[in-house]
C-alpha cells in the first residue's frame, strides 16, 4: 500500500488507498471510536462490558477524556464517524498528570518508565473492523504512531498488549517465551502489581519451542516484538476482558530507524527523511 503524507497543520494526517489515518477531532468521533472498540471487545470478544456501557453500546472509561484518539477512516464509506473503521488509544505524561495516574498503572509498577528522560507514550485500545484486516489498516496505524512519535519527540512508547484466556497454565508456552527472550533490560522493566502478580517463566528455557511459541503469540505482540520490543516481569490476568496481559516497552529510536528505511525504499529514497518514517488489543493492546 503507497502512503501519502497529506500537507496540513494535523500531526497525523496520512492517507493509502481509501484509507486514511488522523486523530479524532471532537467528541463524535471519539463516540465512534467507543462504538468500534465496543463491538470489537464486547461483541466478537470475551469482555463484559458494565450496564451504562451495553446501554450505550460503547466502550468507555475515565481516561479517554485525558488521551488522543488515532482514527482509521474507510473514506468509500462516507465522510462522518461512520466510516471509523480502526483506533488506537494514546496518551502523553501531560495527559497521565491531568488523570492522575496512566492506564498500565492499575496492572503495573512503572516507575522505570515514568523516571526515563524524555517523553513516554502510553498505547492502548487497538482494534480494526473485521471487514479491514487485511493488513492495510493495521500498517496504516502503525504509520500514524510514528508520525504521533515523531511530531512529540516520544522517546519511549508501552502499554499492555494482550493474550486471550484468564489461564496462565493454558497460554505456559507464550508467556515463557516471552519471559526468556523477550525480558526488558532492567533500566525499562516494568514489574506486575504485586497483588496481581503472575510469573511468566512457566516452563524451562529449553522446554520452549520457538517456531510453536510464536505462532501462539497474538499479532499485536509479534508486532511489537519486530519493532524490538521488550516485555515486563510478570503477567496479569484481565477477568473484566477475558484476557491475560503483559506490559510492552519499545524504544522509539529502533522503531523509527526500522521504518525509515522502510519508507525510503517505498518513497524511492526520496521525501523528508524526518517525516517519512512509520512507526491490534485491548492494553496496548
Amino acid at each position: 500500500m503507497s502512503l501519502v503524507e497529506t500537507k496540513s497543520d494535523r500531526p497525523v494526517d496520512v492517507v493509502g488507498g481509501n484509507l486514511r489515518i488522523r486523530l479524532a477531532e471532537g467528541p463524535e468521533e471519539i463516540r465512534a471510536a467507543q462504538a468500534l472498540r465496543y463491538r470489537i471487545f464486547y461483541e466478537q470478544m470475551a469482555a463484559q462490558p458494565t450496564a451504562e456501557m451495553r446501554a450505550a453500546r460503547r466502550d468507555f472509561d475515565s481516561f479517554d477524556d485525558f488521551c488522543d484518539h488515532l482514527l482509521v477512516f474507510d473514506e468509500e464509506r462516507g465522510s462522518g464517524p461512520e466510516s471509523v473503521v480502526g483506533t488506537y488509544r494514546v496518551m502523553r505524561r501531560e495527559g497521565a498528570a491531568r488523570r492522575g495516574q496512566f492506564y498500565t498503572s492499575d496492572e503495573y509498577d512503572i516507575a522505570s518508565i515514568d523516571a526515563y528522560p524524555g517523553e513516554v507514550l502510553e498505547l492502548g485500545r487497538s482494534c480494526v473492523d473485521p471487514t479491514c484486516r487485511s493488513g492495510a489498516a493495521m500498517q496504516l496505524l502503525w504509520r500514524g504512531i510514528a508520525e504521533y512519535v515523531f511530531y512529540h519527540n516520544i522517546s519511549i512508547m508501552f502499554g499492555c498488549a494482550s493474550l486471550p484466556g484468564v489461564d496462565p497454565v493454558q497460554l505456559k508456552l507464550p508467556l515463557s517465551y516471552l519471559y526468556h527472550h523477550h525480558l526488558a533490560p532492567p533500566a525499562l522493566r516494568a514489574r506486575a502489581v504485586a497483588e496481581r502478580y503472575v510469573a511468566m517463566d512457566l516452563l524451562p528455557i529449553e522446554e520452549v519451542q520457538l517456531s510453536q511459541a510464536r505462532q501462539a503469540l497474538p499479532p499485536l505482540i509479534k508486532g511489537y516484538l519486530r519493532l524490538g520490543g521488550f516485555v515486563g516481569d510478570g503477567a496479569v490476568v484481565d477477568r473484566e476482558f477475558g484476557t491475560t496481559d503483559v506490559c510492552i516497552v519499545v524504544k522509539t529510536d529502533w522503531v523509527t530507524e526500522k521504518y525509515l528505511r522502510h519508507y525510503k525504499r517505498e518513497d524511492g529514497g526520496g521525501g523528508d527523511a524526518s517525516r517519512t518514517a512509520a512507526g491490534s488489543g485491548r492494553g496496548s493492546s
